[in-house]
């Protein structure tokens, strides 16, 4: 019998009503966008990236529109996990949509710890690591470009929980992400998302200063999704585990294109500030394709693609 919606599916365990979440550090803490949207019509919610203490963020500017994309050094501004959990989520879990919840710290205690206090919470569904920031106890090296230190913070958050699917999200700044996310595999963790931010920078020609104050940002945005598509390709050929596509995504084409290259869910970034109504209308223009192409659940398309 063919599934009754052919756009559900199953990631660690967890059935989503439709594979468009939306991307961490592009939505806020979900609810800001129940203004425009009606986000339960939405497969999933990743929040912004939760720390173990508030974090102001960089100083201002850290946005500049580039072509065919952004560039972003917001610092990853949060209020902390203790006030995400009393003061957001009781407002974000009258939503109908599932709740990934983004963390990072600054060293392997502070991963634990935030992902301590996520795990016992029982409206959250799956938790995300951002394994792209720097290790202050390592010279600043960011976790997720260093393979022993990956290994080390991956397996300590994963001993550590008991309630939730862990998926991480892999930096796209190393030399074989292939490699990054077997460790992750290893590891322990349940899923992988991919990418985060590309590292770019842009100079004012007249001022002749960086045109963001951290001088180099994170790239995102539709300029570089032939990587992104890639990378999940390359992750999807190595790893049992589902990935989950990130980058540039603006339309259901983008997200059949990753679907074809290994991906099992997509999440939607940059295309969030373009028009907050853009993951809706994919959700819509997917569901219109799967029909037309007699397909019976959006599942088969992962990894598909003929060579």
């Amino acid at each position: 019998m063919a599934n009754k919606n052919p756009l559900e599916i199953e990631l660690c365990g967890i059935k989503f009503k439709n594979p468009i979440i939306t991307a961490s550090g592009t939505f806020g803490y979900g609810i800001e966008y129940s203004r425009f949207i009606d986000i339960s019509k939405l497969g999933g919610i990743s929040v912004k990236g939760l720390s173990l203490h508030e974090v102001p963020g960089n100083k201002m500017p850290r946005i500049i529109e580039t072509p065919a994309g952004m560039l972003n050094a917001i610092g990853l501004q949060n209020i902390g996990v203790d006030r995400f959990i009393s003061e957001k989520l009781p407002q974000l879990r009258k939503y109908d949509t599932r709740i990934i919840v983004n963390f990072w710290g600054k060293t392997v205690d502070e991963y634990v710890e935030v992902a301590k206090k996520l795990d016992v919470i029982t409206d959250i569904d799956m938790l995300e690591m951002n394994i792209s920031c720097p290790n202050i106890k390592e010279g600043g090296i960011a976790f997720g470009t260093d393979p022993k230190m990956t290994e080390k913070v991956v397996s300590a958050v994963k001993k550590n929980i008991r309630n939730k699917p862990l998926i991480v999200k892999l930096s796209p700044n190393v030399t074989d992400i292939k490699l990054f996310a077997k460790i992750c595999e290893d590891s322990g963790a349940d899923a992988i998302s991919a990418i985060n931010t590309l590292l770019g920078m842009s100079i004012d020609i007249d001022t002749r200063k960086p045109h963001i104050s951290n001088i180099t940002g994170g790239l995102s945005g539709p300029a570089i999704k032939p990587v992104a598509v890639r990378m999940v390709y390359e992750v999807f050929k190595t790893v049992k585990v589902p990935v989950i596509g990130i980058g540039g995504i603006m339309n259901y084409k983008d997200v059949v294109e990753f679907f074809l290259a290994g991906a099992s869910a997509v999440q939607v970034g940059t295309a969030n500030f373009v028009d907050p109504e853009i993951p809706l209308k994919i959700v819509d223009d997917l569901s219109k394709y799967i029909n037309k192409n007699k397909i019976n659940n959006i599942s088969e398309l992962t990894g598909s693609f003929d060579i």
